[in-house]
């Protein structure tokens, strides 16, 4: 099949213009919503056509410094599409924002592994024009560049609160088993495809899984009794879960995750990135099927962790 030619207007050599988005989607409603608010937010229109287009060997097309990208559904058309997109886009440093669903989160999810991209999953109008606002939040030379890790954490927060107020004025919003308590240590070892990575000599162990899982439990059981939106703390719950499964030596998917976080999946993603980006997440890849990619602790999260953990020692059977 033949390529097409993407080029990309760098922003430098652009001083003064309005900053170019290319608009991919094939749902014509949605097509037109993000070119409406595109064009709202001052950006310039480089290319607006359905997701087909990305595969067309036809003339030469400009690559916005902003690429917005609809697929609720993917077929093998739509995922070789999604990959080349990705390559191209971390080849010239535009930035990518994608919407889907939550059946199609998984795939999508291990076809962006190079572009940065920010997620959506199912998002209102909204949504969308905010995700609009981070991205000129990333270009360089703005302040928000230089923050602190802990100043970007509470703008992270700030922004799911914009979006949650937003979601509100649109109407959009939406209106195991039981053990002893018992704590012990054990190896934090990885499992996969049948392979095991024992821990280094001098590192702290793992916890017991079933007691993480116990953790969990008591967080979620606040929820029968108040607003779960009160205790939302997702870093935290994605933290617990993936220690747990790292524990009893299993994959974790993204969209699991996501359901782990007790938030919604968009906003559980912005999470996943901004871990990741902290050093606390990283993407393992399914060395048997291209389309799933799973996320685990690194090295640096394991061990403060079991640190946590080790330090609470009976204790921890209580925590909620």
């Amino acid at each position: 099949m033949a390529q097409a030619n993407f080029l990309y207007e760098p922003a430098n050599d652009r001083a003064g213009m309005p900053l170019t988005v290319s608009i991919f989607a094939d749902r014509p409603h949605v097509r037109a919503e993000m070119r409406d608010d595109a064009e709202a937010a001052g950006f310039r229109i480089s290319a607006c056509d359905d997701v087909a287009a990305l595969l067309t060997g036809e003339d030469v097309r400009v690559l916005g410094e902003v690429v917005l990208l609809d697929c609720p559904a993917l077929d093998g058309g739509s995922m070789a599409a999604l990959c080349r997109l990705d390559m191209r886009v971390a080849h010239c440093g535009a930035h990518l924002v994608v919407s889907t669903s939550t059946d199609a989160l998984d795939d999508v999810f291990a076809c962006l592994d190079q572009s940065n991209p920010q997620i959506l999953v199912d998002p209102s109008r909204a949504e969308r024009v905010i995700a609009l606002g981070r991205v000129l939040a990333q270009i360089p030379n703005l302040r928000v560049r230089e923050l602190a890790e802990e100043d970007r954490l509470m703008l992270l927060r700030l922004t799911e609160q914009v979006g949650q107020i937003a979601g509100r004025l649109e109407g959009l919003d939406a209106g195991g088993r039981e053990t002893d308590g018992g704590f012990r240590l054990r190896s934090p070892v990885r499992r996969f495809q049948g392979k095991e990575e024992e821990a280094p000599a001098g590192a702290v162990l793992l916890p017991d899984p079933q007691l993480v899982r116990q953790v969990i439990r008591q967080r979620h059981l606040r929820g029968r009794f108040f607003d779960a939106g009160l205790f939302a703390d997702p870093a935290w719950d994605i933290l617990l879960d993936l220690t747990a499964a790292q524990a009893e030596g299993k994959r974790v998917s993204v969209t699991s995750l996501c359901i782990a976080s007790g938030v919604p999946p968009t906003t559980a993603l912005r999470w996943i990135a901004q871990m990741t980006e902290a050093g606390l997440l990283e993407r393992v890849g399914d060395e048997t099927d291209r389309r799933r990619a799973f996320i685990v602790l690194t090295g640096k999260a394991a061990d403060a962790m079991a640190r946590y953990f080790a330090e609470l020692g009976d204790d921890a059977a209580r925590l909620a």
